[in-house]
């Protein structure tokens, strides 16, 4: 009964900001790393940012680095990403995915155009 319920894409002009979150339920969150994934039609899912189960350390795509930043609280069994500075190249379906259940969510999709 794992699950990652992916909300708040949509659409935003180039430069603005949109918030993602993830709520998970089904498995002990606190204890494991989370990340977020993204993928364009024709293109290779790419990794955007990690956290560890703690929130202490967090890894970025060189892509989005001092752009995007991901945060999570276990209290809530949430995970977000913080999107600033948006541009078209990161229109993506973006999804949160837990490595160590390799379980993924369904996705909510973030378009950057004027």
């Amino acid at each position: 009964q794992v699950q990652l319920v992916e909300s708040g894409g949509g659409l935003v002009q180039p430069g603005g900001s949109l918030r993602l979150s993830c709520v998970a339920s089904g498995f002990p969150f606190s204890s494991h790393a989370m990340s977020w994934y993204r993928q364009a039609p024709g293109k290779e899912r790419e990794m955007v940012a990690v956290i560890t189960s703690t929130g202490g350390t967090t890894t970025y795509a060189r892509s989005v680095k001092g752009r995007f930043a991901i945060s999570r609280d276990n209290a809530k069994n949430t995970m977000y990403l913080q999107m600033n500075d948006l541009q078209p190249e990161d229109t993506a379906v973006y999804r949160c995915y837990a490595p160590g259940r390799a379980y993924w969510g369904q996705g909510t999709q973030v378009t950057v155009s004027s």
